[in-house]
């Protein structure tokens, strides 16, 4: 998922939203300043305060400025996260939503051998919002699967692959019941699968692999699936290791990135300085492979994980006392060798 370094400055836009994503972006700014390189950090609003204020929750200077950047950080959205981020990814064609589920220390894993990649597909299915106006019987939403797009996102997964030492890929679906739509994505993994002899494959139903998931975590490598089904089960996969302040998260596309942490902008701890950063700090290092900046990347992600070993500067949701701005302080720290 990386590029190859290019620049020696990047313009990267940074849309920190709302609630607890101003704070999370704030700490994450500080570190990334910490770092030898140069970045041109370009602001841009949207959200639910973005839309009271504005009229709308995303404006179109907000997308100018991320078409523009070399990659974008974004904190969270509210209520208005169907009008933006699902935006932003259609609008800038990010097809790929890559969320990565992974144990650490002193977070409550399920097992500490819990390492592996969930491969979202980003632009179509249940996520499309087609739905028709509600009648005297219901409501009725349409999932759109297509031939391009999920050959697109299961070819990036076995890409993924075999770029990062995996040595499986897993689809999961519902095609008993879904049998077109479902059925033609099952039947187009194992199409692409030819192309990768050396990857083994295995497929699921999305409820099995639900129980799977709590049962054999340290089964998976990666994870293939389409969109609300990606959704839902690295939610499941943040259950597993800790938290949502744990898991960072890509939105890959051909003329663009946008890393964000998979949490919401938890209005109820908005403010108080508590929110947990590890997971706006890890959609950075994201972010830094990306552009290339490996070195820069594995210096940041050691950082955490020092700070998380140490076990003495950690956030309410993992048992500390740490606000977000000392999590932020202690891995500057780490990161200068202090």
């Amino acid at each position: 998922m990386s590029t190859s370094k290019t620049k020696d400055k990047y313009q990267i836009a940074v849309v920190p939203g709302d609630g607890i994503g101003q704070e999370v972006m704030k700490a994450t700014i500080d570190v990334l300043d910490s770092l030898d390189i140069d970045f041109e950090y370009v602001y841009g609003e949207a959200g639910d305060e973005c839309l009271e204020k504005n009229g709308t929750a995303l404006p179109d200077e907000t997308l100018d400025i991320i078409r523009q950047s070399d990659a974008c950080l974004f904190g969270a959205a509210g209520e208005t996260a169907a009008d933006v981020i699902v935006k932003i990814r259609q609008e800038m064609k990010m097809f790929a939503n890559l969320r990565p589920v992974k144990a650490y220390p002193h977070t409550n894993s399920l097992s500490d051998e819990i390492d592996f990649m969930i491969v979202r597909e980003n632009t179509e299915g249940m996520y499309i919002a087609d739905e028709e106006k509600y009648t005297d019987e219901g409501a009725i939403a349409r999932r759109i699967i297509t031939r391009e797009a999920e050959r697109r996102i299961i070819d990036y997964a076995f890409k993924y692959a075999v770029e990062n030492n995996k040595s499986k890929v897993t689809a999961v679906h519902k095609a008993n019941v879904l049998k077109k739509t479902d059925g033609l994505f099952k039947e187009i993994f194992y199409k692409v699968a030819e192309n990768y002899p050396d990857i083994a494959t295995e497929d699921f139903y999305v409820d099995a692999t639900a129980m799977y998931l709590i049962t054999q975590p340290e089964s998976f490598e990666v994870i293939v699936t389409t969109n609300l089904f990606g959704d839902i089960l690295s939610d499941e996969g943040a259950g597993l290791v800790g938290g949502l302040g744990l898991i960072p998260s890509a939105n890959i596309g051909l003329d663009g990135a946008l890393f964000e942490p998979v949490h919401g902008s938890a209005p109820d701890i908005a403010g108080k300085g508590i929110a947990n950063p590890i997971a706006m700090m890890l959609s950075a290092v994201m972010m830094l492979r990306y552009l290339g900046e490996n070195d820069a990347a594995d210096k940041f992600d050691a950082a955490i994980l020092k700070l998380l070993n140490d076990a003495n500067t950690l956030t309410g949701d993992l048992g500390g006392n740490a606000s977000t701005m000392d999590v932020a302080g202690e891995v500057i720290k780490n990161i200068n060798g202090e």
